[in-house]
């Protein structure tokens, strides 16, 4: 994918997108930065190809192989985007979805 991310495993079904990724970076939790990342891709695959990515899950690893954490997007979320959705509401709901390795939420 470029900019530290390296994809480990891509499952894609009708109506989702299963991504799992590592990062090179020595962070221990997912960053904003690599969220923002993937989905500029995602969007910018899915318009090159017309193909509709469904609801994205995502899980980021170390490079050493362990999990960091896990987010994902809703398939209304990316439908919605720049209709009903702002980019800024669009960021705000993914980003609200990232889990770090172990917690609970």
């Amino acid at each position: 994918m470029g900019q530290g991310v390296y994809v480990n495993s891509l499952e894609r079904t009708d109506d989702r997108t299963r991504l799992e990724y590592e990062m090179v970076h020595d962070v221990p939790g997912v960053t904003t930065h690599e969220v923002s990342t993937i989905v500029r891709i995602v969007l910018t695959v899915a318009e090159e190809r017309e193909w509709e990515p469904g609801t994205l899950e995502a899980v980021s690893r170390s490079t050493d192989g362990d999990r960091r954490g896990t987010w994902r997007v809703e398939r209304e979320w990316f439908d919605q985007l720049g209709d009903e959705l702002s980019e800024l509401e669009f960021s705000d709901l993914v980003l609200d979805t990232i889990t770090h390795a172990g917690s609970k939420k």
